[in-house]
């Protein structure tokens, strides 16, 4: 699936990965059609019932990337925090199983997803030395090092466009400069970096972020859209006790998970 990952991404156009929590979202985004996946973090410590503040770990982050990577026959991206102390642990775990690609962020731990406010750092040094462990620990395996820096919020573009050149130098595959808020944001992030292969976190349309020269797109709609209409029918649910569904449905979620009697 590396393999895979490394030929969508050199064929030039945007790759976009649908935010997925578990096996069955990945399912049915492979029968939409994607062409990969992307393992949120965030989603995974909300099936645990907490927030993305550090609060579960790799085990939980790596047993619910295998069960995804075991379902669909399309590349894994997987949200690999900090790295959780081992680097090296990390990149191994995620390679047995079966992720195409990790990101590892600059955050001081325990860390906050990016969109929030109050992130802080640790030095670029230190993170450099991070995506270098991690380049090496991968080499040979095939699977991508992503390096992503939330330095935008609590220190500007400027230390956000160095610490992107030092990792890149480090040997990162790709860069991911997350906490962009809005078009102006990826257009900067653009702009500033029209030379790396960056990752592209937000709601703008693919059509939008491919023209501005993003390769991943990482796409937060569907598990805020899915969110929504959980929340909707959920209400709907206890406000009238019944649901106006197709019990067809049955059979098609039976279908997608691979029955077929």
């Amino acid at each position: 699936m590396a393999a895979d990952l490394r030929s969508l991404l050199d064929a030039g156009s945007l790759v976009v990965a649908p935010f997925v929590v578990d096996a069955l979202q990945a399912l049915v985004a492979r029968q939409a059609g994607a062409r990969a996946v992307y393992v949120t973090g965030f989603g995974t410590a909300a099936t645990h019932g907490h927030p993305d503040l550090g609060i579960i770990g790799l085990d939980e982050i790596v047993a619910n990337a295998r069960r995804v990577a075991a379902a669909v026959d399309v590349p894994v991206v997987a949200d690999a925090d900090t790295g959780y102390g081992d680097v090296r642990r990390t990149v191994e775990a995620h390679v047995a199983a079966g992720v195409a690609a990790v990101h590892l962020e600059d955050q001081v731990w325990p860390k906050r997803c990016g969109f929030f406010d109050g992130k802080q750092v640790v030095p670029a040094a230190d993170h450099e030395r991070v995506v270098r462990d991690a380049v090496d620990a991968a080499r040979g395996t095939g699977l991508l090092v992503i390096a992503r820096t939330d330095a935008l919020e609590p220190h500007g573009w400027d230390e956000v466009v160095d610490r992107v050149r030092r990792y890149r130098d480090a040997g990162a595959d790709l860069c991911f400069v997350d906490g962009l808020r809005g078009r102006a944001d990826a257009e900067a992030c653009a702009e500033r970096l029209p030379d790396v292969p960056l990752v592209y976190n937000g709601l703008l349309p693919a059509a939008e972020v491919e023209a501005l020269g993003f390769r991943l797109m990482l796409a937060i709609a569907s598990m805020l859209r899915t969110f929504d209409d959980l929340r909707r029918t959920m209400a709907a649910l206890v406000a009238d006790g019944a649901l106006d569904v197709d019990p067809g449905l049955l059979h098609e979620l039976a279908s997608a998970v691979g029955y077929d009697g």
